[in-house]
Order: structure tokens, then C-alpha cells, then sequence
């Protein structure tokens, strides 16, 4: 199973939009990410977000370029910035590839503890738009990081 866990694209400030939807930048440096993603043949068989709106408009992005126009990416609970990355991680199961769009520190805290066990531990810096794969082996206890794309390099 492939594990792609994504930032949401750079949303706009809270003066400009009250619910932070994707900046231009953020379109941009999204479709961008996800036409290279489609191109290398990324497939998620889900895409799940937050249900926060710059997180919903990347993982549509994202469910449009990897999965085709009739497809949808579905909120779910427990990957917003502050939620408790032990309980999604449980809910993870070896099988189907998934993609989760959510944001940080959340998405960095859950890198750490699929890693290590400890999402106290900075395993990788995300970018906005980026996507961390991570994969795991049947019988293994830990993730790893397989590949990563990001907008920038820096």
C-alpha cells in the first residue's frame, strides 16, 4: 500500500477569503504537482481531506489529475492541524493506495510517528502541494518514505 500524504496548496490570508481557499500560487504549484504525479502514474483508489476548503480544492486537483473527471475526494476527520496523529494512524490498513490532504503540523506529525513511532520527530519538511509517499511491507511495523514531489526545492 502507498500512503500519500499532501498539503494543501497556498491558500489565501483570512482577509482576503474568511475560509483560506487556494491562492493563484496554490492552483498553480497544485496542478503542476499533480500532472508530474499522473505522469510518474500515481493511482490512489481514494483521496480523503479534511474538509477544510484550501485542503478540499487540492485533493480535487489532485482527484481530477489521478483518478479522472468523474472522480471525488471525501472529507474525513482527524487530519486537521492539531488532531491526534495515533488515532488516524490506526486507522490505516495495508491494501489499497490512499491519499490524505490535510495540513500542518498534522501531516509532519504524522510522517514522524509512522516513521518512528514518535510524532515528535521531524522525518520530513513538507511544502505546500507537495506529496510524501510513504509504503510499508505486510509484515512491517514501520513506514518509510519511498519517494516525495515538491513544488520547490529548497
Amino acid at each position: 500500500m502507498a500512503l500519500y500524504l499532501v498539503q494543501h496548496g497556498k491558500s489565501l490570508s483570512k482577509e482576503q477569503d474568511p475560509e483560506q481557499g487556494l491562492s493563484q500560487e496554490g492552483y498553480a504549484d497544485v496542478n503542476r504537482i499533480a500532472e508530474v504525479a499522473a505522469g510518474y502514474g500515481v493511482r490512489p483508489a481514494a483521496i480523503r481531506h479534511s474538509g477544510r476548503k484550501r485542503a478540499r480544492q487540492t485533493a480535487e486537483i489532485f482527484a481530477v489529475a489521478l483518478q479522472g473527471e468523474m472522480s471525488k475526494a471525501e472529507p474525513i476527520s482527524g487530519i486537521d492541524p492539531l488532531d491526534d496523529v495515533a488515532a488516524v494512524a490506526n486507522t490505516l490498513k495495508t491494501g489499497d493506495n490512499l491519499m490524505l490532504v490535510g495540513h500542518l503540523p498534522c501531516m509532519e506529525r504524522l510522517t514522524g510517528f509512522l516513521i518512528t513511532g514518535s510524532a515528535e520527530r521531524l522525518i520530513f519538511k513538507f511544502q505546500n502541494g507537495g506529496i510524501v509517499c510513504l509504503d510499508k511491507g505486510l509484515d512491517a511495523q514501520w513506514w518509510f518514505i519511498k519517494w516525495t514531489l515538491s513544488p520547490r526545492i529548497e
